[in-house]
């Protein structure tokens, strides 16, 4: 079909102009600093979900902004420590700023005060390295931890992010989490592998999840960290469901699987006091 080429630049005009009469109002500077703090929050969130950190280009691809305003927030957040850069991976982390903050808001809710003697009395019974665990997303945080007096420490120190499918205490968290909840971590779930030994498998790490439940607690053999191993059982609130995990953390050449899981029961009843005292989530 032929168009009439006089009457194309008028058409153009015209479209022009309705879109100018319809345009919404410019936005106020308050506006546009608030939406920037949006972004900017954004990409803390983002970087919360990646404990081995991400590049600029992958955080603005994944934020859905502009390579120049991904990188120019970034800029702002590292400069006020609220996020780290890493130079030879060019990988941002989150910085100490937001572990200040996150670590204010764990003592406002009592997990810190309140845990820490209860932790402290595991690790004196245990000699070894007990660790308090709640799910961030598809990840655990470690909200509390203290190191045995062995010379060997535990790295998962608080605020660290971990997997949830490669660890004891993401494990016991999955697996008795609300059933939809389960459910959807079970099929949803990045299955990693972080080692030779982790579970990369659905189907596999289906049928460990159901061993957990079945048993009470969850355990790590070298999965996450080679030369390291953990047990983890759930504190549980009042529904029955988990909203933290205790464990016990280990090297491999100190105690075996066996005598690893002998140390449950102290760590079941510590759990049933955390139940009682914590805040529940």
């Amino acid at each position: 079909m032929s168009v009439n080429q006089d009457t194309e630049p008028a058409a153009a005009e015209d479209a022009v102009a309705a879109a100018k009469a319809t345009k919404a109002p410019k936005a106020s500077k308050e506006d546009s600093r608030t939406d920037m703090v949006g972004k900017a929050l954004g990409l803390l969130v983002l970087l919360g979900d990646e404990p081995r950190g991400a590049s600029a280009a992958e955080l603005s691809r994944r934020a859905e902004l502009p390579f120049s305003t991904t990188y120019r927030l970034l800029g702002s957040l590292t400069r006020d420590g609220f996020v780290d850069y890493e130079p030879d991976g060019r990988r941002y982390h989150l910085g100490l700023r937001v572990f200040q903050l996150g670590q204010r808001v764990s003592n406002h809710h009592g997990f810190a005060g309140t845990a820490l003697p209860i932790l402290r009395r595991v690790t004196e019974k245990t000699g070894e390295a007990t660790i308090l665990s709640v799910r961030d997303g598809h990840h655990h945080l470690t909200v509390n931890k203290v190191d045995g007096p062995q010379t060997f420490r535990v790295t998962s120190d608080p605020g660290h992010l971990g997997a949830l499918h490669t660890t004891s205490v993401g494990k016991a968290l999955v697996a008795f989490a609300e059933d939809a909840e389960r459910q959807r971590l079970v099929e949803e779930l990045e299955l990693e592998p972080l080692t030779e030994f982790s579970i990369t498998d659905r189907e596999a790490f289906r049928a460990e999840i159901e061993h957990v439940r079945r048993r009470g607690y969850a355990v790590m053999d070298e999965e996450n960290e080679l030369g390291m191993r953990a047990v983890a059982v759930p504190v549980f609130n009042a529904q029955g469901f988990a909203f933290a995990s205790l464990a016990t953390a280990v090297p491999v050449f100190r105690l075996t699987l066996e005598n690893l899981v002998a140390l449950v029961p102290a760590l079941q009843e510590a759990a049933a006091e955390l139940s009682a005292r914590l805040p529940q989530r």
